[in-house]
């Protein structure tokens, strides 16, 4: 946030945050950890870019959400928190939604472009022919490749659950492994002291 937004965020009075409850656990933008609950307000016309010429400004909303601070919690025999500390996360938009339903579709929003993201790193990087129904085939093909391998980036470990698709196929694809048979048995030898081993046996395991 630069200074004009901080300005304008603890400006906020306490009574305009209103608490929201997520059916499901969010990840929190900055730490990872997951929330159920955090607060919102609005500033409804809040002018960015105030230090350009009059033309050049834009007045629209300022949304934000703020979600407690516990990535340092009291240990044993420590003093507890005097006052709670937040992380706040603001938007600007002209959505005209109600507060919390346009917060509600800004995270959908952010979900999404999260997956464009990712897909422009794999196979959606480029569309191979020039045609259309070839290019349907192919999305096809990689969506079901991504929801596969997020299941299993889920299985694996709670780091593999949020990790891209390149870390997904780093750790639990492109594995060095040899097989070996003998007796009619096939042994595939996975590499020694492989830091992605527990994660990826507990796939097979789960």
């Amino acid at each position: 946030m630069n200074s004009s937004i901080k300005r304008a965020v603890l400006g906020i009075p306490d009574r305009a945050w209103r608490e929201i409850t997520y059916p499901t656990a969010i990840p929190d933008p900055d730490t990872g950890e997951l929330i159920s609950n955090a607060e919102v307000a609005e500033i409804p016309a809040y002018t960015a870019f105030a230090s350009r010429k009059k033309s050049e400004q834009v007045t629209a909303r300022l949304i934000v959400r703020r979600a407690r601070d516990l990535d340092k919690p009291a240990t044993i025999g420590e003093q507890g928190e005097l006052f709670p500390v937040w992380r706040y996360h603001p938007f600007f938009t002209d959505n005209a939604a109600p507060t919390l339903q346009a917060e509600r579709e800004h995270r959908h929003h952010a979900v999404i472009e999260q997956v464009i993201a990712d897909s422009k790193a794999a196979a959606l990087a480029h569309l191979p022919s020039g045609h259309f129904n070839a290019n349907a085939a192919w999305l096809t093909l990689w969506a079901i490749a991504y929801n596969l391998l997020r299941a299993a980036g889920a299985l694996a470990s709670a780091f593999h659950a949020k990790a891209t698709t390149a870390t997904l196929r780093a750790h639990l694809v492109h594995v060095p492994a040899r097989i070996a048979r003998s007796a009619r048995r096939i042994t595939l030898h996975l590499p020694h002291n492989w830091p992605w081993q527990h994660a990826w046996t507990h796939l097979f395991d789960t």
